[in-house]
């Protein structure tokens, strides 16, 4: 999933948090910047969004921004947080335990590898949170994300009785409509240019509080979860009160998996080297390609099969269905390569990728189901940026996790899916990110 990265000026960041891996750099901050809606300026106080390429997700009082960096490239994300003062804004004062110095927070190995270079070019120290905590509240958070919305941002906008009874349709607001609802015509206040809270009056004496959130028009707003079956994006409306325990896995370099059984309740069962930093260390040696979206990019115009063995190979083209092993299953990964008199050159970049990318997906899902049955868990969440969006990985990772469960168990994926550490450490601070957002770090 390729990120665009906002443009805001030097005066709008509110927190800055970093998640520094052993291959790429994720960066989650805030900005509390007020955005014409074609009528004129939203106030400060209204809910944005979370922005990726193509979406947005209502956050309290600001909006939430995303990059990423190579960790090899670590030059590039420095002058970027210094270019938006990033850390000027996006920083707080550590006063505990006698610190006394201006700090943002930080996760993954990074945060121990680069805290001096980070005090060296920034002048800032890097206050660091566990790993696992991150990964697990990031999840949680954007798992919960539709019904943390309605009632923190309620009475973010709302602040008291004054306040509910200033938003009265009657009162001359023109972002006001009305809408059927049970209880008869309820006013709205739209928060974005794909939300409206939807207020009511219980005691009809003008005093108004948040009732319900809905979609505004005919905009398409997805929940945070999706399946990927046959090609197509299924999104998957979680109940928080039905979600825990699932597994989360997370693909980063290498790859860990960690059994949720509620906030701040997990476990890491299991995890495997064989991750994305595999399929680009690899990659990067077989294909000579630079970068993991050059490699990803080589994949979709290959063909494994040209390369890997599969079980009509050995069986002469038939299935082998007493074991339901359909002939164009994968006997074995790269198995070709030993049967066949060529040399690497005689192999296209495109289709190594493509086999690259299989085998480590495939590893993935199987081990991930296999862990998911092990507790009995039926919900796989897969985040980290091994994924990034590619409909290949998807799908392969969700035919493994189908086939091994033979159907019970369902492989989902998440919209922000490699930003899951970094939104923990954001969301740690001294507030825990949530009613700061909308005040900017002097």
């Amino acid at each position: 999933m390729e990120i665009a990265s906002p443009q805001p000026s030097a005066d709008e960041g509110s927190h800055l948090a970093v998640d520094i891996g052993g291959s790429l750099i994720k960066l989650v901050y805030s900005s509390n910047n007020s955005e014409p809606d074609g009528k004129g300026k939203q106030s400060s106080k209204e809910c944005s969004g979370v922005s990726n390429d193509s979406n947005d997700y209502p956050v309290l009082g600001g909006r939430l921004h995303f990059a990423k960096f190579e960790t090899s490239k670590i030059n590039d994300c420095l002058e970027f947080i210094s270019s938006k003062q990033l850390h000027r804004h996006g920083r707080w004062r550590h006063e505990a335990a006698g610190h006394d110095k201006d700090t943002i927070k930080a996760t993954g190995g990074g945060a121990y590898r680069f805290a001096d270079l980070f005090k060296e070019k920034l002048g800032v120290g890097l206050d660091k949170v566990d790993e696992m905590d991150c990964l697990v509240s990031g999840a949680n958070f954007l798992l919960n994300n539709a019904f943390l919305l309605v009632n923190n941002c309620g009475s973010l906008l709302f602040e008291g009785a004054t306040n509910f009874t200033d938003v009265k349709p009657d009162r001359g607001a023109t972002n006001f409509t009305e809408l059927n609802h049970d209880m008869g015509q309820a006013p709205v206040m739209e928060l974005s240019a794909h939300w409206v809270l939807e207020l009511y009056d219980p005691l009809e004496v003008g005093v108004y509080f948040p009732l319900a959130l809905r979609v505004l028009g005919d905009t398409a707003v997805h929940p945070e979860a999706f399946t990927y079956i046959n090609g197509r994006e299924e999104y998957v409306q979680i109940d928080p009160n039905d979600l825990y325990p699932y597994l989360l896995v997370n693909i980063g370099s290498g790859v860990s998996m960690i059994k949720v059984d509620g906030d701040g309740k997990f476990e890491r069962v299991s995890g495997t080297s064989v991750g994305g930093g595999t399929f680009w260390g690899l990659g990067r040696l077989l294909t000579n390609c630079k970068s993991f979206d050059e490699l990803l990019e080589l994949s979709h115009n290959g063909n494994n099969r040209v390369i890997d063995m599969l079980v009509g190979d050995i069986y002469g083209g038939t299935d082998y269905m007493k074991i339901g092993l359909t002939s164009t299953t994968i006997a074995s990964s790269f198995g070709k390569a030993i049967s066949e008199n060529k040399e690497l050159g005689d192999y296209r970049p495109e289709d190594i990728s493509r086999s690259l990318l299989r085998m480590i997906s495939n590893n993935i899902g199987q081990i991930s189901y296999l862990n998911a049955l092990r507790f009995g868990l039926k919900r796989i969440f897969f985040g980290g940026f091994f994924i990034r969006g590619h409909a290949y990985t998807m799908d392969t990772i969700s035919v493994a996790v189908h086939f091994w469960s033979k159907g019970e168990a369902q492989a989902m994926f998440l919209k922000h899916e490699g930003f899951l550490g970094a939104l923990g450490a954001f969301m740690s601070y001294e507030t825990h990110g949530i009613d700061t957002i909308i005040t900017p770090s002097s």
